[in-house]
């Protein structure tokens, strides 16, 4: 899965589980949103090494990698709404890296993960391991 600008590389990749049908669907959601500012790849066919991943961390969080740097959980959606989302997003995502925030932020991207399986285009596949 891919969008690249015309002639441009993109501001970011998306890395996440190409096993889970609703991370699949956020994935291509994003790209078609994000205009070719953000490439997706399921973290099964990348080279995470080349990215400073390990399998470990792929697997527990969605990752972006960004400006050189790496993002995971709500911090990477936080990003993503940066690169790409409208002004307002923008702003109010940046109050999901503040303190006490950055809590709930934390805590609603874990309960997503844990229950992803259940929500639309989830598949028993998309479980989390306990």
């Amino acid at each position: 899965m891919e969008s690249k600008a015309h002639g441009n590389s993109p501001v970011a990749i998306l890395i996440f589980d190409g096993d889970c049908g609703f991370c699949t669907s956020t994935a291509n959601f994003i790209v078609r949103r994000a205009l070719g500012k953000i490439e997706a790849h399921p973290w099964q066919f990348v080279e995470l090494a080349k990215f400073g991943l390990t399998t470990k961390a792929a697997s527990a969080k969605v990752q972006l990698v960004s400006g050189g740097k790496n993002y995971a959980g709500h911090e990477a959606f936080v990003q993503i709404m940066q690169i790409s989302g409208p002004p307002v997003l923008r702003q109010l995502s940046l109050i999901a890296l503040v303190k006490p925030f950055s809590y709930a932020a934390r805590a609603l991207y874990w309960l997503v993960a844990r229950y992803r399986h259940k929500l639309p285009g989830g598949t028993p596949a998309c479980k989390m391991p306990r």
